[in-house]
């Protein structure tokens, strides 16, 4: 049995050794996979979504000039790394720097990123190593991270916009966030038609948690600026070449571009996390791309390969995971760990919790995680510190003989039901944005219960043993 920490000191402050992706691979080979041998395009997403960490593929036959990486932060075993801190402390810690104040950046003049630049008719960003995510799809799919800033604070806001590479200088962008919206809005009502944006590949992974931050914040800072604080060292920025925008100077490829906020188009299915096609179409707007620079030496393209359980399910929570964690901890309720695990459909979280100083608290944690203002907490899970939350065996196990469907378990109806949910019913005339119900369920150990009877029977010498050694 896990026991409870209990401790008001400040996790650990250092962060990762690495400011950059490369030295994030670097300093972390020991769980990377790397493939040397050719690889086409087409087969990347098929391989990299077999990979149960980093993968990265050296030699892609198509685009010999780059490399590839993906899944570098499915689990919390990876997703540690990030922060530089050991697995037990990670949730803890990036708990901790969110409520941080942001450390914002530093500007130079130069940087890695700024080794090759193509402008004017020398950009074509069909050239770079986009795949192609599932069977069900025509084109290619972009899933990097963009940095728009708004008009009216000056603050850099990020985010992951699915973008489809249509034609050599255009594509067509999907905003999933309603706070890139917000901008826009701020842009049309000050008469600009079109707004700046950069797409920016290959970054330490610490970039791309926070830039899936979506808490109340934007009266006071933007993702990047707090992305030192994640990292806790400096973040160094460069001008863009045809926009104006600075973004990080150690990235791999930037691709700078001005959004039309005039006019939308429609655009056919994309993979959701949830693993369907949803929605089935949407109105989008559309990109022309300005300029495009990158590292010299073969630089690393950053996928994130949408299917079926890879980081697409897991990256847009990792923030939310540790806003939960610190929202659960203020109902005084011992909290070891709070999960939206890749085989929840991003719309199901899994809190584990102690035993609940007051009663009724495990309700209370429940309710305030099925409250939480995003659309991910249709269904969620509390459980006790003897159930591995990485197993969804366990977790299920713990459903099957921990509830009594008559007293664990509650129902909320008539609720914001998330676009990728094909059980939610469309809202009319709310576009995308559908309506549905939300459960909780209490799979703790319950004080009338007698803790005998949760004694789980093992072989003996269970986790003594293992079978490979005598294969």
């Amino acid at each position: 049995m896990v026991k409870f920490p209990v401790s008001h000191a400040a996790p650990p402050q250092a962060g990762p050794a690495s400011r950059d992706l490369r030295g994030f691979l670097a300093d972390n080979d020991d769980i990377v996979t790397r493939i040397a041998k050719p690889v086409s395009i087409d087969h990347i997403g098929a391989l990299s979504a077999q990979s149960e960490g980093p993968i990265v593929f050296e030699h892609i036959r198509e685009f010999p000039g780059f490399r590839l990486c993906d899944i570098l932060v499915k689990h919390r075993w990876s997703q540690c790394r990030a922060l530089g801190v050991d697995q037990k402390d990670y949730l803890r810690t990036l708990a901790y720097r969110l409520r941080r104040p942001p450390r914002g950046f530093v500007n130079v003049a130069t940087g890695p990123v700024k080794e090759v630049v193509y402008k004017g008719h020398e950009v074509d960003w069909t050239q770079l190593p986009v795949p192609i995510h599932s069977a069900g799809e025509d084109d290619p799919y972009i899933t990097a991270m963009n940095i728009v800033r708004d008009p009216e604070t000056g603050f850099y806001n990020s985010s992951h916009a699915g973008t489809s590479p249509l034609k050599p200088r255009s594509g067509l962008m999907s905003f999933a966030t309603p706070h890139t919206h917000v901008i826009m809005n701020k842009h049309r009502a000050l008469g600009h038609r079109e707004m700046p944006i950069a797409l920016v590949f290959g970054l330490h992974p610490a970039y791309e948690i926070m830039a899936n931050f979506s808490g109340q914040h934007m009266d006071l800072w933007g993702e990047l600026e707090m992305v030192g604080t994640l990292l806790a060292q400096d973040v160094e920025m460069v001008p863009c070449e045809a926009i104006d925008l600075t973004v990080p100077a150690h990235a791999e490829i930037v691709v700078e571009g001005l959004v039309n906020i005039e006019k939308l188009y429609d655009y056919g299915v994309v993979v959701s996390p949830s693993g369907y096609y949803l929605p089935k179409t949407q109105r989008l707007p559309e990109v022309q791309v300005q300029a495009v620079t990158m590292r010299k030496d073969r630089p690393i393209y950053r996928n994130h390969q949408t299917c079926p359980f890879t980081d697409h399910q897991v990256l847009p929570r990792l923030c939310h995971e540790a806003m939960l964690y610190n929202r659960i901890t203020e109902i005084g309720l011992p909290v070891f760990d709070v999960r939206f695990p890749h085989w929840g459909a991003a719309l199901s979280c899994v809190i584990q919790v102690g035993e609940p100083p007051i009663a009724g608290g495990v309700n209370d944690a429940l309710m305030a995680a099925m409250g939480a203002p995003w659309l991910n907490t249709k269904m969620v899970v509390a459980v006790s510190e003897d159930t591995d939350v990485n197993s969804a065996e366990d977790v299920y196990h713990a459903i099957a003989t921990r509830v009594d469907p008559a007293r664990d378990l509650f129902v909320v109806g008539n609720t914001r039901g998330s676009p990728y949910d094909p059980a939610a019913a469309l809202v009319p005339g709310q576009g995308i944005f559908r309506n549905v119900g939300k459960m909780g369920i209490d799979a703790t150990r319950k004080s009338r219960h007698d803790p005998k009877d949760f004694t789980r029977t093992w072989p003996k010498h269970w986790g003594e043993v293992d079978l490979q050694d005598y294969l």
